[in-house]
């Protein structure tokens, strides 16, 4: 295209954004039109793509952080011929592919869900990360922010880390049109201000008039000849350009235009251009390329004789080295405690697929994302507490339907002296609350190296918690875990309660079983390590053959194994008498055992528990 069928372009993508937001009754169309010319000369000029094979190993990628202007990424797609008029047109309504903020569930242009600001530049570091160290791939990636979110510290997080891995196959693109949803953002139109900081962050940064479609040509040029390091083009825009009424005002954030058909008219009418993107080059790899579907077939886990004392973070850290020797697909991230999560075992054994994300818990979860849309199986690891500030990045790879294995380790007062800082007590609620979740909770090795490698298989977000002490193991290496499942490892005909627990609370739970067998009273016992999907079968059939139920959890009570047994009896049946032992104080710096009994979890506790339900107390 030349100079004039761009600007015209431009004004097509208007037109739509108006148009889209107009049939819809809502939307975003003065973030929309800021942005138009950016997109118009980036799709017809720089952008190589094949929209009939949005898996080609050789596309760029193009992710739309400011999600809000999706009336955007929708008029582009009518414009490459990959959606019609009529599918623009419904826009935000009920069955719509064209959500409100875009996500790649239907979409398979899309390659992650937007719209919690700050999200997209980090996920394009992880999928140019993914073709340059991966892959050896020549795509770009190419990620459309806008000036507000820039306030998130996550942008920043992905700053240093595309700089510091010297991403030059990372173009960022940064809307500054200057206002935000209730007003002017914090630099307006001061580009050196963002120039400022993205240079102190090593990147390239080019300073452009957004509307001035050879000038924007001339910078992603050189933004594509720039290497070493990754590039920021700072495109001064105007919100709502191109009509008077709406042009840079305030007030307009997220609304319809007031009168769509005038301004149709004022931007010149609707168009039909097309775009004829630019194939991608040969394969688009001078290396591996993306990864194969994985297998486990040659997979040899480690194993462990019962009675061992192992960790269960140094049984997931030697599982996941082994898996990744069996699977290429396999890749590992860890926020700079790997020697305490040991996903360190990976990186010695596989440092070509193990990736540092340092002290930047947001940016290694969308390091994961961003590997995960390019067909990779990540595990990311870092304490179970520091987990907690990543969570709007695991609810958002939940709406993308990203594939994710995430491992907190040092959970609940058992890591001992340490205090509540260090102590995960809300991992297992937060991720439970995760749509489509699995969480799991192993208690010995040999059981945390079978959930481990199946992890790798399973669809959605998946959560395992692992421990910081050593524990007995208590299962052979050759003992099967499925998901969903459990194991009974104490019954009789004779149980009067059920002790349900699950990690650490587990050899607590024996032993006030053997405990109580002690005194005559017979106890079932339940590990429940697949606290969700939980397993109702066999907590409903403890329930009616021994009528009572104690549930024993490192975590607070709220949200985490005692509410997942709840659930099993939500369907209408009577609800078992029930006891639920779990951290209802604020712990402060003890020994691990010393913190289990103030927390009331421990063997001793569970006993006193047991003796009152089937109410033979011991009175002094």
């Amino acid at each position: 295209m030349n100079t004039g069928e761009l600007v015209e372009l431009g004004q097509q993508l208007r037109v739509d954004s108006v148009r889209a937001a107009a049939a819809a009754g809502s939307g975003h169309p003065t973030s929309s039109m800021s942005a138009a010319d950016l997109a118009a000369v980036l799709f017809a000029r720089h952008f190589r793509y094949d929209f009939d094979r949005p898996d080609h190993p050789g596309n760029d990628r193009f992710i739309l952080s400011k999600g809000h202007a999706s009336p955007l990424m929708y008029a582009l797609y009518k414009a490459v011929g990959a959606i019609d008029d009529e599918e623009l047109l419904t826009f935000r309504k009920h069955g719509s592919r064209l959500e409100g903020h875009p996500t790649p569930r239907q979409l398979p242009w899309v390659e992650t869900a937007t719209g919690s600001l700050g999200q997209g530049l980090p996920v394009g570091v992880g999928i140019a990360l993914a073709g340059k160290r991966l892959e050896s791939a020549d795509h770009r990636v190419w990620v459309l922010c806008g000036d507000s979110e820039l306030a998130e510290g996550s942008i920043w997080e992905a700053a240093e880390q595309a700089a510091y891995e010297r991403l030059d196959n990372l173009t960022v693109i940064v809307d500054v049109n200057r206002l935000g949803q209730r007003g002017p953002t914090r630099h307006g139109h001061d580009l050196d201000a963002y120039a400022r900081r993205f240079q102190a962050f090593g990147w390239h940064t080019v300073e452009v008039d957004g509307h001035d479609v050879d000038a924007v040509d001339r910078a992603y040029g050189e933004a594509v000849s720039t290497g070493g390091q990754p590039t920021v083009i700072l495109a001064r825009t105007l919100k709502g350009k191109g009509v008077e009424a709406v042009q840079d005002r305030e007030g307009l954030h997220g609304k319809p235009l007031p009168e769509a058909e005038d301004a149709i008219a004022e931007l010149g009418g609707p168009r039909d251009l097309r775009i004829r993107v630019q194939a991608p080059s040969g394969s688009g790899t001078s290396g591996a390329g993306a990864p194969s579907a994985g297998s486990t077939a040659g997979l040899e886990l480690p194993r462990w004789d019962k009675g061992e004392e192992v960790a269960t973070r140094n049984a997931f850290g030697e599982a996941l080295a082994a898996l990744g020797t069996a699977r290429g697909d396999v890749v590992a991230l860890d926020g700079e405690v790997g020697d305490s999560t040991r996903a360190e075992f990976f990186a010695k054994e596989h440092p070509e697929r193990y990736f540092e994300c340092y002290i930047a818990e947001q940016q290694m979860v969308a390091a994961a994302v961003g590997m995960a849309a390019r067909g990779w199986t990540p595990y990311a690891s870092t304490f179970a507490a520091f987990l907690t500030r990543a969570h709007d990045f695991v609810r958002m790879a939940s709406i993308s339907g990203s594939g994710l294995n995430l491992v907190g380790s040092h959970a609940g007062v058992a890591i001992g002296q340490d205090g509540p800082s260090q102590m995960g007590l809300e991992d297992l609620a937060m991720m439970r609350a995760v749509h489509g979740s699995t969480v799991l909770y192993p208690c010995d090795a040999n059981q945390t190296a079978r959930l481990v490698a199946g992890m790798a298989d399973l669809d959605g977000i998946r959560y395992l918690r692992t421990s910081r002490g050593g524990s007995a193991v208590i299962y052979g290496p050759d003992e099967e875990f499925p998901v969903g499942g459990s194991k009974v490892l104490r019954s009789s005909d004779r149980d009067r309660l059920t002790l349900v627990a699950a990690g650490v609370t587990v050899p607590e739970a024996l032993a006030a079983a053997d405990a109580l067998a002690g005194e005559g009273i017979a106890v079932r016992v339940i590990d429940l390590y697949s606290v969700k999907p939980v397993d109702r079968d066999t907590l409903r059939t403890a329930a009616e053959e021994t009528g009572c139920l104690v549930t024993v959890e490192d975590h607070h009570p709220e949200g985490g194994l005692g509410d997942a047994v709840l659930e099993a009896f939500a369907d209408g049946r009577p609800v078992p008498r029930l006891v639920r032992l779990a951290v209802r104080v604020m712990p402060g710096s003890a020994s691990p055992a010393e913190q289990l009994h103030a927390a009331g979890i421990d063997a001793e506790s569970i006993a006193a528990a047991g003796r009152l339900l089937v109410e033979e107390a011991i009175v002094p």
